[in-house]
């Protein structure tokens, strides 16, 4: 019998897209666990918000993080409620301009 294909929030892709345009840090957890790793990344780097981290506990396993403002938060936590992180208003806000300019540019040729 055929399974049933699982819904994909509107919401969920719409934040993750946003979340592609954020920078992104790939990193090992090492002894650390995947969250103190990351902390510890973002101290020693200076890493400023936003920011991606993409932590490999193990050669299956892999946690992903976002760096805002107000701390570090599960990826797909932002990727639902990606409106309450004003950073990330401001990259989508980004994102929209640089569509508005490549449609009025193929407009032009």
């Amino acid at each position: 019998m055929a399974r049933k294909r699982k819904r994909k929030s509107r919401r969920r892709q719409e934040g993750r897209k946003i979340l592609a345009l954020v920078p992104q840090y790939n990193i090992e957890s090492g002894e650390d666990k995947p969250v103190t790793a990351a902390r510890k990344y973002i101290a020693t780097q200076g890493i400023a918000p936003p920011a991606l981290l993409v932590v490999r506990r193990n050669e299956h396993t892999t946690d992903r993080y976002f760096w805002a403002e107000k701390g570090l938060f599960g990826a797909q936590y932002v990727e639902e409620n990606h409106f309450l992180f004003p950073s990330l208003q401001f990259v989508k806000s980004l994102e929209e301009e640089v569509k508005e300019v490549a449609v009025v540019g193929a407009a032009r040729s």
